[in-house]
C-alpha cells in the first residue's frame, strides 16, 4: 500500500486544502501527517516544538511520515519540514509526489505572523526565505511534479496537480 499522491510544500501553501480537494475528486481518503502528529501526541506542533525542540519534533514527524507511507493509499499532506530528512526523502522515491510551490509575497500573505508556526515567530519574511533556500532543492528532488499556486485559487491548484500527474477525477 502506497499513497496516490504525496503533498510537499512549504508551510501555508495549501497542502491541507489541496489535499483534501484531491482526495475528494479522486475518490479517496486524504491523510496529515501533522494531523496525525497532533493526534497522537495530544498536543500541538508548535507546543512539541516549545517543549521539547525541532530535533525531538523531526524525529516524531520522520515515523508519523513512515506509517503513513506504508499504510495510506488515498492522498497524504506532509508538514514542511519532512523532506529535510534523508531516509524521508528517500522513502518518497516512486512516489508520485506533488510539490506545491509559491513565492515569498504569497507565503506572508498566507502565513503572516501566525504564532502556530513556531519556525516562522520572528522576522517572517527573512525566516521563511532562508527555510526556502535550505528546503527547495529537497522539495524539487522528491517531486514528481511542481505546481505554483502563486495567484490561484485551490480549485485551480487542484486541477493543475491532476493534469500534471495525468490523474483523471472519479
Amino acid at each position: 500500500m502506497s499513497p496516490l499522491i504525496v503533498l510537499v510544500g512549504p508551510m501555508g501553501v495549501g497542502k491541507s486544502t489541496v489535499g483534501q480537494l484531491l482526495a475528494e475528486r479522486l475518490g479517496t481518503g486524504y491523510r496529515d501527517t501533522d494531523d496525525d502528529i497532533v493526534a497522537a501526541q495530544g498536543r500541538t506542533i508548535a507546543e512539541i516544538f516549545v517543549e521539547e525542540g525541532e530535533s525531538a519534533f523531526r524525529a516524531i514527524e520522520k515515523q508519523a511520515v513512515r506509517e503513513a507511507l506504508a499504510g495510506h493509499d488515498g492522498v497524504l499532506a506532509l508538514g514542511g519540514g519532512a523532506v529535510l530528512d534523508p531516509d524521508t526523502r528517500a522513502l518518497l522515491a516512486g512516489q508520485r509526489v506533488v510539490y506545491l510551490s509559491m513565492d515569498v509575497e504569497e507565503a506572508v500573505k498566507r502565513t503572516g505572523l501566525n504564532a502556530a508556526r513556531p519556525l516562522l515567530a520572528i522576522n517572517p519574511r527573512k525566516q521563511w526565505r532562508e527555510l526556502m533556500e535550505a528546503r527547495r532543492h529537497l522539495y524539487e528532488e522528491v517531486a514528481t511534479a511542481v505546481v505554483a499556486t502563486d495567484g490561484r485559487t485551490p480549485e485551480e491548484v487542484t486541477r493543475a496537480a491532476l493534469d500534471a500527474l495525468e490523474l483523471k477525477e472519479a
